[in-house]
């Protein structure tokens, strides 16, 4: 038979470089003692080819054996069809065909529910139909099953449905069950109120090892001067990883002949050139792309399973714990668990998903990365680079749903200790904003005033537009345009101000929590504008200052009272629309107030006589005496 390495795909059961591995030897003492089993791994790792040995081994044994590829089944089917599509296969690879007419059968069971159809096949059919032998059924890539529109949790708690029947049915001993697949047993039932899928004997599937390897060296007999010493190299370098291990031992027979004491040197720049160097113009049959697909995929896990890895390659290896997060890297086949520990498995790996190539993916998911990278450069003592404000916000809303590295959290709950610390600071700046706001509105400073009288006209709508859009982001930026704004046209600043601080105010659920403010930007802007604001003291066209203010009732005027001896209308943009003085010699006004109907209006001046001006006529109508010389 002419000898060659076989790269991707299954080995035929007598295939030349068929590598028998210890796993080989469980599976099939395994399952010719009755034993379900499960051959759960990293994919490329030998998988079908162990199941296309196993099968021929047991047909010799003199057993019925059915192997069922699921990724024929496909993926754009429902789950009637599904079940169905099973049934014929097994109707095929146990050759009933001739025997028994399915279609009838089907169309007959039709009211039955799809995985009950699947039970009554298998007891009243094929347990029937096949008496005096023993029959296994292989269920390959069983991680197809995962990415399905429909749970097929019952197709698994069936499988087992069928192991615990041997207690009540001994048929059923004769009808064995082997699953195969990139996957854990918890993701074959996802339902956490069913009973987990917890029988059956797990195979561990290792790389190669260097005393299992000889059939190899056959091939490579005829292009070096030592075979073993070749194989060697290519172990180290693959870390006895069955493709990987494969492709290398077919390369080494392109290159020129290897010579005794440079098999080292030589396989070092064959691997290099032929693997590493651009290897994703290289990576046929596809690998190493397989393997990074598998990492970055789910973004919700990808941090969580970089940060881990990242750990292995800083440290040479952690402890195994079988988490979650480790049973997935593992099944990446990025890593490898030896005695008790995690590790990369081989060196081309580490030298593919190198250190930077793992900063360089974290950065593309984390939103902090550039604060990230500083603060770890600074051996996390720079507080300056933790998160605070929307940035911190952001951070916690996007890491919500994800599982990230412990460096990632650390770096989280340091931000958040940070920001707790300044708590008291923040509460000091918003009362500090609170009275100079109260203390300027007595005062009635112009800028204020103005403010105010545009704030009531525009709040309200403003407001209730402001709520429906990214009100923190608007908040933020409301803040910052203020107080520049403010010294190009001050109504404009102070009402941006303000409402930055109305915008502010329906956020903050407790504002004894730092936590709570997503932004402090408006507090500090209100802050600038007020004490710039109480250096002043007149309205425009006041010559003295402000003793009373009243709105129309239709929120479009308002009336101020001065010292000066006038009391005037203003628009809504701050306008003046009309002076009414007072009748008498000019005194002080202290009080006015509209009417209801916001016709006429009454004004108070410091002689103790109330006037009452018709708005509409522009003219006074009376003259009354006031109670203490105010309204």
């Amino acid at each position: 038979m002419t000898y060659g390495y076989k790269i991707g795909g299954s080995l035929a059961y007598d295939h030349t470089s068929y590598v028998e591995r210890q796993g080989d030897r469980e599976l099939l003492a395994a399952l010719q003692s009755g034993q379900y089993c499960y051959v759960l791994n990293s994919r490329q790792m030998g998988k079908s080819s162990l199941r296309v040995r196993t099968t021929h081994r047991l047909q010799e044994w003199g057993a019925c054996c059915v192997s069922i590829d699921l990724t024929k089944m496909g993926s754009n089917l429902s789950l009637k069809q599904w079940y169905n599509g099973i049934i014929r296969e097994l109707v095929k690879g146990f050759r009933l065909t001739d025997q028994f007419n399915l279609k009838p059968w089907l169309q007959d069971k039709e009211d039955l529910a799809p995985a009950e159809k699947l039970s009554q096949f298998l007891e009243e059919i094929l347990l029937v139909w096949l008496p005096d032998i023993n029959l296994f059924v292989f269920i390959d890539e069983v991680d197809k099953v995962l990415s399905l529109d429909f749970s097929l949790d019952e197709f698994f708690a069936l499988i087992r449905f069928c192991y615990n029947q041997r207690a009540e049915n001994p048929a059923y001993n004769r009808l064995t069950f082997a699953l195969f697949g990139v996957a854990t047993p918890s993701d074959l039932i996802v339902d956490k109120s069913q009973t987990p899928f917890n029988i059956g004997q797990p195979i561990d599937l290792s790389g190669f090892q260097v005393t299992e390897v000889y059939p190899l060296a056959a091939g490579l007999q005829p292009f070096c001067d030592r075979p073993e010493a070749v194989l060697r190299e290519i172990l180290y370098w693959t870390g006895g990883q069955p493709f990987l291990t494969q492709k290398l031992c077919q390369i080494a027979t392109t290159a020129a002949p290897i010579l005794a004491e440079q098999e080292g040197s030589t396989l070092a720049q064959l691997v290099r050139s032929r693997i590493i160097n651009h290897w994703e113009s290289q990576d046929e049959p596809v690998h190493f792309k397989t393997i990074r697909d598998r990492l970055l995929t789910n973004e919700k896990r990808a941090g969580r399973l970089l940060g881990l890895y990242q750990q292995i390659l800083q440290q040479g290896k952690v402890a195994a714990d079988s988490t979650p997060e480790q049973m997935e890297l593992r099944l990446s086949g990025l890593v490898v668990e030896k005695q008790g520990y995690l590790s990369v498995y081989n060196p081309i790996y580490a030298a593919i998903f190198h250190p930077a190539w793992v900063n360089q993916q974290l950065e593309r998911l984390r939103p902090y990365s550039e604060a990230f990278s500083a603060w770890l450069a600074s051996n996390c003592q720079d507080d300056s680079r933790l998160l605070r404000g929307q940035a911190l916000q952001d951070a916690l809303t996007w890491a919500s749903d994800k599982s990230l590295s412990d460096r990632d959290y650390q770096f989280l709950k340091c931000s958040q200790e940070k920001a707790l610390t300044a708590e008291k600071q923040a509460n000091q700046i918003l009362s500090a904003a609170n009275r100079q706001a109260k203390r300027t509105i007595r005062i009635g400073t112009a800028i204020l005033i103005a403010s105010l009288m545009g704030a009531a006209l525009v709040s309200h709508s403003a407001l209730s537009k402001l709520r429906q859009a990214q009100l923190e982001a608007n908040a933020q930026r409301l803040g910052d345009r203020a107080w520049q704004q403010f010294k190009f046209d001050q109504i404009e600043g102070l009402l941006l101000a303000m409402e930055a601080g109305e915008q502010l105010q329906t956020l903050v659920k407790d504002p004894r929590h730092l936590q709570t403010y997503p932004t402090l930007s408006p507090l500090l802007a209100l802050q600038q504008i007020l004490d710039s604001a109480r250096q002043q003291s007149q309205l425009q066209g006041h010559a003295a200052g402000i003793n009373d203010l009243s709105f129309s009732p239709n929120g479009r005027l308002l009336a101020t009272a001065s010292r000066d001896g006038t009391a005037k209308l203003w628009n809504a943009s701050g306008q003046l629309q009309q002076q009414l003085p007072s009748h008498g010699e000019p005194s002080h006004i202290y009080g006015l107030n509209f009417s209801p109907d916001g016709k006429k209006l009454a004004i108070a001046p410091q002689d103790g006589q109330v006037e009452i001006w018709n708005l509409q006529k522009k003219t006074p109508y009376s003259v009354v005496e006031s109670p203490r010389g105010g309204l």
